[in-house]
């Protein structure tokens, strides 16, 4: 029966290691394939060794693949959203959005982007809204209004009129 305490590997894929020191015949005998001199021909020589190039430094860091920003980013919602979860004449804001599960948070905003037709009636609070969203609410007889902008969009309006004045 097989079992736990019975388990053998298999003696095919052991192979022995290779006996340094152990007279010149051997092929090695003298220094024992570690040359003459240095701390890496001395017993604990090699792991004291330190490599100082850079270039080891960059191989031993793991490398991510892509980008990742750290500026926060809003939770997008699309106008056929929009069209598919709430009546004519809601209110939609940041409170009706999570608890329709169409964002997972509020906490970095939210923009209203134009994908889809939107032919409903709603008033809309958003952080921020695409041009044609807001062209698309306002033509559908609703509001687009923008409520609490992130900090990071203040500095660019004060940036905008800076360089318009």
């Amino acid at each position: 029966m097989l079992s736990s305490h019975t388990l053998q590997a298999n003696k095919a894929n052991k192979s022995a290691g290779k006996r340094l020191g152990r007279g010149n015949s051997s092929g090695r005998g003298n220094y024992s394939a570690r040359g003459m001199k240095g701390q890496k021909s001395r017993s604990g020589g090699k792991s004291g060794l330190q490599s100082r190039s850079i270039k080891q430094y960059l191989l031993r860091i793991p490398k991510n693949k892509g980008f990742q920003s750290l500026q926060s980013k809003f939770a997008t919602v699309n106008l056929v959203d929009l069209q598919k979860t709430f009546a004519d004449g809601t209110k939609v804001n940041a409170r009706a959005l999570l608890k329709a599960e169409l964002i997972k948070t509020s906490a970095n905003g939210i923009k209203i982007l134009a994908v889809g037709q939107l032919s409903k009636k709603l008033i809309v609070e958003a952080n921020a809204f695409s041009a044609t969203a807001k062209n698309q609410i306002e033509a559908a007889g609703g509001q687009a209004i923008v409520v609490g902008q992130k900090p990071a969009d203040i500095l660019k309006e004060a940036a905008n009129k800076e360089q318009n004045a």
